[in-house]
């Protein structure tokens, strides 16, 4: 099943616009008659670009880009194309309404498309009792930093991952007890939105790979937030996360499958009770994990 199957109602709003046509001359003598019906422009298949997925705020899109495409941009950042023309955009949170896709040709023109983007709207969570930070402020301040580090250290890795090409399957099955973009309100404190899916269910459960990927970060010991926090490469761009683990079983740089055994949920970390938080990332934008791995199914 592809990701176009798996959208919900509201990623149906996506637009594409900026087809190219070249109209006739002005007074040529095809010009049709007043009140006459123009053609329907053509346009060659193979400067075509198609697309599956959502374009929606969190969602995210596998494109092909025209056959004879050299080099592609997103709003002027390099978006690298595999060898049958397939490509990877996601389109953050806050994304704003719309982004221009440029595929440059061999011979130089350029296609262009400007791609609407479906807003949402979002959730507020309140957790009255938590504070916002679980450990004090100083000692929080002196680990966050280094913490950071590896975390983005390991964003920038590149693997040979293709998992981005993959349904994605959850990594385990159970009650969603906070959704990907809501606002945390923490004791009247305001917190940064929820970056990830939390699924509740027992310490020790099994955590799978949603998609076949690169290890990039296995924690050695739990994180100020994230506990014991694991991070896998997919390709092209996209990386998952999986925090507050009771164990990891892989290590990094290890290759993984998808529905590989990864490691146990658990609430280390910044956590109120045993759940896995399941975050997934192109570059800098945040994605809905919802609406890459489908409704979730019943638990049996």
């Amino acid at each position: 099943m592809g990701l176009a199957a798996r959208l919900p109602a509201a990623a149906a709003a996506w637009m594409l616009l900026g087809t190219c046509v070249q109209l006739p001359a002005a007074g040529a003598a095809n010009t049709p008659a007043p009140g006459a019906l123009l053609p329907a422009p053509q346009v060659d298949p193979a400067l075509r670009f198609s697309f599956q997925g959502p374009m929606i705020q969190g969602g995210a899109v596998i494109g092909t880009a025209p056959k004879a495409a050299t080099l592609l941009t997103l709003d002027g950042a390099s978006v690298p194309i595999a060898r049958d023309g397939r490509f990877l955009i996601a389109f953050d949170r806050d994304h704003g309404p719309s982004t221009t896709l440029v595929a440059t040709l061999e011979d130089g023109r350029q296609i262009r498309r400007t791609l609407r983007i479906a807003p949402r709207a979002w959730d507020i969570s309140r957790l009255s009792t938590l504070p916002k930070y679980p450990v004090p402020r100083p000692e929080f301040e002196r680990l966050r930093p280094a913490e950071l580090a590896r975390i983005n250290a390991a964003r920038r890795m590149q693997t040979d991952a293709a998992g981005w090409r993959q349904t994605m399957l959850w990594p385990v099955v159970g009650r969603i007890s906070t959704l990907f973009g809501s606002q945390r309100i923490y004791a009247g404190e305001p917190g940064s939105y929820h970056t990830g899916i939390d699924v509740a269910r027992p310490t020790g459960t099994p955590v799978l790979a949603p998609a076949d990927g690169v290890v990039i970060l296995a924690a050695a010991k739990p994180f100020t937030l994230e506990g014991n926090l694991l991070m896998i490469d997919h390709g092209a761009g996209l990386n998952s996360a999986f925090m507050h683990l009771s164990r990891i079983n892989v290590r990094v740089g290890e290759h993984v499958r998808r529905g590989q055994p990864l490691g146990a949920v658990g609430m280390t970390g910044r956590a109120t009770g045993p759940h896995l938080h399941w975050s997934l990332k192109w570059r800098e934008a945040r994605i809905d994990p919802l609406l890459l791995a489908g409704p979730m199914p019943v638990a049996e």
